[in-house]
């Protein structure tokens, strides 16, 4: 058994619950197994002789009850900007967005059909202009005609 496999039985092996004889002989045979269990023996040791402050002060529970609040607001809202935090969500949502952008680009270069009645109404008013133009012509040599005749009867 490799000592990653062995570590998960440590603590069965500090409290005394029965574990297979391969874990105890791993345990009596490799030195940083034997003292990762010791040093876990004496912290439990200098842990059942520490006692808990028995007068705490006002002002530290209210700050303590405050930090716990505050924490338990930012764990049950963690916001829209954690989900770009996620690896695989990024990677996805960065192809999405190269993808969609190459389809717009490709879909916009190819050309337009041309509408046969757009076509046909842009030759009629260039046809309107043209007939618009010869008109104001034809008054103009009628005013020219008109000041002729009236400056030649004197």
């Amino acid at each position: 058994m490799q000592c990653n496999e062995i570590r998960e039985h440590l603590f069965d092996v500090m409290v005394g619950e029965p574990v297979a004889p391969e874990v105890k002989a791993h345990f009596a045979a490799c030195p940083a197994c034997a003292s990762e269990l010791q040093s876990m023996n004496k912290t439990m040791a200098l842990l059942d002789e520490w006692k808990a402050p028995e007068d705490t002060s006002p002002y530290f529970m209210t700050r303590l009850k405050a930090r716990m609040r505050e924490e338990a607001v930012k764990e049950s809202s963690p916001g829209w900007l954690s989900w770009f935090r996620k690896p695989a969500l990024a990677v996805s949502m960065a192809a999405l967005l190269v993808m969609s952008v190459a389809l717009f680009q490709s879909g916009s270069k190819q050309p337009q059909p041309v509408n046969s009645k757009t076509v046909s109404a842009a030759n009629d008013l260039q046809y309107l202009d043209k007939n618009s133009d010869v008109l104001q012509n034809l008054e103009m040599l009628d005013e020219l005609a008109d000041n002729t005749s009236t400056t030649a009867t004197p």
